[in-house]
């Protein structure tokens, strides 16, 4: 026993002592400017940088869909987390990599079995070459063993493929969080093209009413021979293509239903939002602060991702490479073992026995080589798949800081684009019931105001959309330090 005690405690040394082979994991660097390129448009609230969120301020955070404040849309996003089946997806997933972190960590403790037996066996007194002198009449053995197993983990394998599975339910969490950002920006955005969609379909309603009435002048100066039958049929033919537009309209509203109701986790019958046209002002939302495009790395849940699954790889490396050194285990047995079932659980009938094994594998062809390259390769992969994520965000950012730059312009523009189409079709509808011009004129001005008056509701409704997509690129209020922490984890 002194001697076995002896070898456990130089074991137990080795195995604190291990070293631990393989690249030490440094996070490569990402392509980066000192500012964005596009300054954004001059409706941006002026600001130093973030700052911590106050009641009532317009900071992104959180729940940055309040800030369109619209109850309806604040209660649809509401309903995101707790229903949206994609999001449960994420979620079990993440459960599922937190579960493979206790996975890896079993392999951090001995491997303890226990297979009690019983049973009796009788040599045959005619098999060849039996020494009838051991004769018998049935021998009974009845054990009860106690395997222990360990590895020790000399090269850091075990230990690394802990902390692999820890960067890996860290990137889980990202994932997750990066899917409920594209789910409530998604909402928003299928929300606002419903809220256009009814401010499209008011818009036409009027125009249809109103060119019924254009249709009924037209007739009437037709029946008194005023008109020529053209101007009839024009009028006519107006009237028929606003309601095939209308028409139009209503199908796009329903699909928005539609996807609104899936997104909130209901079937789509189960969910009726009531007409409420779009008049919904784009919030003033903070500048973007000049540092931004380094603290990008931190503010995106993708990013983080892609970071932390870098890290993973890199533990994969040194996986591999403690594949070429030789694996020390220890094994144990104690138990009890007697042909007797009354002298089974006796103190005479102990057994145990304990020792060391060494493994190295000599020739493999070039299996461990192999496996050391392809670790290599993956974690080359993972870093220009962060550094590509990288670029992409900024894209992001830069296209929807132009966006909505141009846009607000765009609007502007419109808006004095309409008054004048407006002011157009009353000066030739004054001019029509005079008789100095066709009713051609009428046509062509019904045409401009309504397509302008269209585009003016279009611009608001992507002007809205270019603000969530904003937001969604900035990470939506998220940071890299809501990842759960290792100590969480495990």
């Amino acid at each position: 026993m002194k001697r076995a005690r002896v070898w456990l405690a130089c074991l137990a040394f080795l195995a604190l002592s291990g070293c631990m082979v393989g690249p030490k994991y440094t996070a490569p660097s990402a392509p980066l400017t000192p500012a964005f390129k596009e300054p954004g448009p001059a409706s941006f609230k002026e600001m130093a940088g973030w700052k911590t969120a106050q009641p009532g301020d317009q900071t992104i955070r959180g729940k940055w869909w309040e800030l369109f404040q619209d109850e309806q849309l604040n209660a649809l996003e509401q309903q995101v987390d707790g229903a949206n089946q994609t999001l449960q997806q994420a979620a079990a997933n993440f459960r599922a990599a937190r579960a493979a972190i206790r996975v890896s960590r079993s392999n951090q403790a001995p491997t303890l079995t226990a297979g009690p037996s019983a049973g009796a066996v009788r040599d045959s007194a005619n098999e060849p070459y039996f020494n009838q002198a051991a004769a018998n009449g049935g021998v009974g053995n009845f054990t009860l063993p106690f395997d222990l197993n360990y590895e020790l983990d000399l090269w850091g394998r075990v230990r690394r493929g802990v902390t692999a599975a820890v960067e890996q339910a860290q990137a889980s969490a990202a994932d997750m969080e990066t899917a409920r950002l594209s789910l409530h920006s998604e909402l928003a955005m299928d929300y606002f093209d419903l809220r256009g969609a009814d401010a499209q379909e008011k818009l036409l309603a009027e125009t249809v009413k109103a060119y019924q009435d254009a249709l009924q002048v037209t007739q009437d100066r037709y029946d008194g021979g005023a008109a020529p039958l053209s101007d009839v049929t024009q009028a006519r033919t107006q009237l028929q293509a606003a309601q095939v537009v209308r028409t139009d309209v209503a199908i796009a509203r329903a699909e928005d239903e539609h996807a609104i109701a899936v997104l909130v986790g209901k079937p789509p019958a189960s969910l009726d939002l009531a007409a409420q046209p779009l008049t919904i002002q784009p919030p003033s939302l903070p500048a973007v602060p000049g540092v931004l495009p380094s603290q990008l790395l931190e503010r995106r849940p993708d990013i983080a991702a892609e970071e932390r699954r870098m890290a993973a790889a890199n533990e994969q490396i040194g996986i591999a490479q403690a594949a070429f050194y030789p694996t020390v285990s220890l094994s144990a047995l104690l138990g009890l073992q007697s042909t007797s079932p009354v002298s089974w659980l006796t103190w005479p009938s102990r057994l145990w026995a304990v020792g060391p094994a060494l493994s190295q594998t000599l020739f493999d062809h070039g299996l461990r080589q192999g496996n050391s390259e392809i670790a290599r390769s993956n974690y080359d992969a993972t870093v220009a798949a962060y550094r590509q994520s990288a670029l992409a965000a900024f894209q992001e950012v830069e296209d929807n800081l132009a966006a909505l730059r141009e846009l607000e312009t765009e609007a502007q523009q419109q808006h004095v684009a309409t008054e004048s189409a407006e002011q157009s079709l009353d000066l030739f509808k004054t001019r029509y019931e005079g008789g100095v011009d066709t009713y051609l004129q009428v046509v062509t001005w019904q045409t401009a105001a309504l397509q302008n008056e269209r585009n003016d509701i279009d611009i608001m409704r992507r002007r809205l959309e270019a603000d969530v997509l904003l937001i969604k690129a900035l990470g939506g209020g998220w940071n890299v330090s809501n990842l759960p922490q290792v100590q969480a984890l495990r």
